[in-house]
């Protein structure tokens, strides 16, 4: 059986966390900061994020040998 294809885009995305969880960098923080986005929300786009657990099984079968 061959080797399983690991999405290139998926592994640059997600990270997956001692506990099992997907971990992922929130989008939005890459220009036009300087108008249009509040400042509360350009704060809370700094922490990272979880999948959701009913939607963690697709980012994981993007990359196999993550899990």
């Amino acid at each position: 059986m061959p080797k399983m294809k690991t999405k290139r885009a998926a592994k640059k995305r997600f990270k997956v966390t001692a506990t099992g969880k997907v971990k992922f960098k929130k989008a939005g923080k890459r220009h036009q900061l300087g108008h249009r986005k509040r400042a509360s929300k350009k704060l809370a786009k700094r922490k990272g994020s979880y999948v959701h657990p009913s939607s963690a099984h697709h980012a994981l079968a993007c990359v196999p040998y993550l899990a």
